[in-house]
């Protein structure tokens, strides 16, 4: 696929793109390196000045990044328009906390002074996907420029446009020329760039083999990368908890986005004699939601973003009944035009079966039943990922045990995995290192120097 606008509700190409000559790359990389040599001294009450201002025009404009968004990817338009206030949220949250963050950390030695101070690494490039077209974007960008440093953003080819109103945000806030710019280019050409000097760092939200792509380039040059890959994540029901309340969480966690998210629910594992009802409150559930056109403001469940992942999801559930699944709702995609798919739930999955340990990518969703907390633990850990988690108990030594011992990069108690600018936010496992949010996300992209004053 190429560099293109291609509504995911109609199948329609709107807009194509050319992507960047060696020329106009090599020229975007110098614009970026003489920006950071300047960007660096500047104080954190400027940047905080334009990152605020970032902030007011995506509020001010939030219905029309959102319908961008929808357009390029299909996400229903009420869920991008939260999608581009939290971004508000987020610039606000570094804009307001990154001196603090960053500020020299005193050490009391035998020094007559010793100290931290954290220092821009240089231009840091962020390979970014489509499925959160700008949160993902701004997540890094914020705490990146507000600690100093420049980015280079490649973004998924299917949201273009989404990319180039990301530059133009930062643009109109007053961020200096070259200090966040958009790379229109294919993925084969990210690797390469590694090489490249003036390039310091690397992050990257997106599939596995890409993130060992990456990593391996990255690695090859000793450079810094922060991966934040796939996941499969339980979501684990005992019988102490109000299965209303975690059906109904269970509903909005597993089809977010239509399905569409690395920490979305994707593995409910009910304890007990309450499976049954469980299961029933999900299936009403999953039969209600409204598939259509996303930009109505009735529609649940809006299309996937390419016919490439539709066509996964009818691989991946043909391959789940072979292999003894049973499709309980849903199950096929949508005849017509568009890449809608069936919201669908799964049971009767065997655990030693391989698609029980595959990462569903779209609005599907399996049920397993255990008998006892030891047993929930180990189905969930029984995975290649560790994402995040949703336990719904209780029962405090319940809880306990689960914070404990559930392999993940966080753990959510009686509530639905999300990311908070105030809390870290990352995998362990094949789910990727590092960590994005809070002081944690800021401080992957510094240099952390000791100083010693004698």
């Amino acid at each position: 696929m190429g560099i293109a606008t291609i509504n995911p509700a109609t199948g329609e190409t709107l807009k194509t793109f050319e992507p960047l000559t060696d020329t106009a790359l090599e020229t975007k990389l110098t614009q970026a390196q003489q920006a950071f040599l300047k960007f660096r001294q500047t104080s954190f009450a400027e940047r905080s000045q334009w990152l605020h201002k970032a902030a007011e025009i995506l509020e001010s404009r939030k219905t029309e990044f959102g319908k961008l968004m929808t357009l390029e990817m299909g996400k229903p338009l009420k869920a991008a328009i939260a999608e581009v206030e939290k971004c508000a949220w987020v610039c606000r949250f570094y804009a307001d906390n990154a001196a603090d963050f960053l500020a020299d950390e005193v050490i009391q030695t035998d020094a007559s002074r010793s100290f931290v101070r954290h220092q821009p690494l240089g231009i840091v490039l962020a390979v970014m996907p489509w499925n959160f077209p700008f949160w993902q974007v701004f997540r890094f960008a914020a705490p990146a420029l507000m600690a100093g440093n420049v980015g280079l953003l490649k973004h998924a080819s299917n949201v273009p446009q989404c990319a180039l109103a990301i530059e133009e945000i930062f643009a109109l806030a007053g961020f200096p020329a070259g200090v966040f710019q958009t790379l229109l280019i294919e993925a084969s050409r990210v690797a390469p760039l590694m090489d490249d000097d003036r390039i310091k760092a690397a992050t990257l939200t997106g599939s596995e083999p890409a993130g060992a792509s990456l990593a391996v380039a990255a690695g090859k040059n000793i450079k810094k990368v922060v991966l934040e890959l796939g996941g499969s994540d339980p979501f684990i029901v005992f019988p102490s908890a109000d299965l209303e309340t975690a059906a109904t969480t269970a509903l909005t966690a597993r089809m977010l986005n239509n399905g569409q998210s690395c920490i979305a629910a994707k593995r409910f594992i009910v304890v007990g004699d309450i499976a049954d009802a469980f299961e029933q409150k999900l299936v009403e559930k999953f039969k209600a939601l409204k598939l259509g056109d996303p930009m109505q403001p009735d529609t649940d469940i809006g299309p996937l973003a390419t016919p490439a992942i539709l066509n996964d999801m009818k691989e991946q559930v043909a391959r789940a009944v072979a292999q003894g699944a049973k499709v309980v709702v849903g199950g096929a995609a949508i005849a017509g035009a568009g890449n809608f798919f069936q919201p669908t739930l799964l049971t009767n999955i065997p655990i030693d079966q391989p698609i029980a340990k595959e990462e569903f990518f779209g609005p599907v969703a399996m049920l397993f039943r255990v008998s006892n907390l030891e047993a929930a633990i180990a189905l969930a850990n029984n995975i290649p990922f560790g994402l995040g988690a949703s336990a719904w108990t209780t029962d405090p030594s319940e809880q306990n045990r689960l914070m404990d011992e559930i392999e993940a990069g966080s753990v959510f108690i009686n509530s639905m995995v999300k990311s908070d600018p105030r809390l870290p936010f990352g995998g362990t496992k094949r789910s990727g290192f590092g960590r994005e949010l809070s002081r944690h996300g800021i401080l992957e992209f510094v240099n952390i120097k000791t100083i010693w004053v004698n």
